[in-house]
């Protein structure tokens, strides 16, 4: 069984595509553990807020199964990947660890593990409260200690008012 470490996030009828995905995740994996939504402002674009979330599911699927799958969860929700890379969305699924995997973009496969979105308060905030001492492979350190040091140059970003537990 592997354990992989998601980011989901949502600015368009966000409330409606977290649940659906929160719902998809324990229909497809059973057991899911789900952070605080956090609210974050679009990033690379002007638009509405996104709400973020992390999530941890347990799972039989190979790395590029999951992703795969990921996919056509997102493409069930609307998810149109035509537009530009910074944009507003449906429903983003992402693998941002997944066991002790290090894995680089190649050929066809498009899969960074960790994935670099990591950096990002809205990846991360919600991972570190999820999975504090889970080691970043490549790195060495847990998502609590990176957030603790990335913490002391970002603003906390604030929760909103929606669970998916």
């Amino acid at each position: 069984m592997h354990v992989a470490y998601l980011s989901l996030g949502s600015n368009l009828d966000p409330e409606r595509h977290l649940r659906a995905a929160a719902d998809a995740l324990r229909a497809r994996f059973g057991e899911v553990a789900f952070s605080a939504v956090l609210r974050t402002p679009a990033m690379g674009f002007d638009g509405p807020d996104f709400l973020n979330a992390a999530a941890i599911v347990r799972t039989e699927l190979d790395v590029h199964a999951l992703d795969a799958w990921l996919h056509a969860l997102e493409a069930a929700q609307g998810r149109d990947r035509s537009g530009p890379r910074f944009g507003s969305r449906t429903l983003d699924i992402d693998i941002v660890l997944f066991d002790d995997l290090e894995l680089a973009p190649s050929g066809d496969s498009h899969l960074q593990i960790p994935r670099p979105d990591l950096r990002h308060g809205f990846v991360l905030q919600p991972l570190a409260q999820i999975a504090p001492d889970t080691v970043v492979p490549g790195d060495g350190r847990t998502l609590a200690a990176l957030w603790a040091a990335r913490r002391q140059h970002a603003v906390r970003l604030p929760p909103a008012d929606l669970r998916l537990d």
